[in-house]
């Protein structure tokens, strides 16, 4: 019975060494607390092949003249992303993607729009959601792609 427990427990430190070392190749970690210093960016290592339309869509977006830079406003995000949807037709199965983001100071009208799948732009929203949730609002991100 002992063996057996300690079997059970080295698989579970395995697994757990296992998926830490999977995110953070994957690049999923960020610092948890941003530096004081407004001047300084964060760099965020955006999964490009898990969501390869967004990541397509924010390069187009930068290559064009968008901001590589979002600074953090989660305040304004409901009033940019009317602004920057705004007269922009819905497409049947697809999702109207902004960049910059609406939950960027940069965000709203004049934002570059793309039509990509749900899915992708779901998932993207929900990732990046994820790891800037610690990040206060006024923190300047950089999206970094692999």
């Amino acid at each position: 019975m002992k063996a057996k427990k300690s079997i059970i427990s080295l698989i579970i430190i395995a697994l757990l060494s296992l998926a830490a070392y999977l995110l953070e190749e994957n690049g999923q970690w960020l610092p948890q607390t941003p530096s004081a210093n407004p001047s300084e960016v964060v760099k965020l290592k955006f999964p490009a092949d898990r969501y390869p339309e967004t990541a397509k869509h924010i390069q187009k977006a930068i290559r064009k003249g968008e901001s590589a830079i979002c600074t953090i406003n989660r305040k304004d995000a409901e009033e940019n992303r009317k602004a920057s949807l705004k007269g922009v037709p819905t497409k049947k199965g697809y999702d109207r993607d902004e960049w910059p983001m609406a939950m960027c100071e940069e965000g709203g009208a004049g934002a570059h729009i793309e039509y990509i799948t749900p899915s992708d732009n779901r998932g993207a929203g929900s990732w990046v959601g994820n790891q800037l949730e610690a990040f206060a609002d006024g923190t300047r991100v950089e999206f970094i792609f692999k």
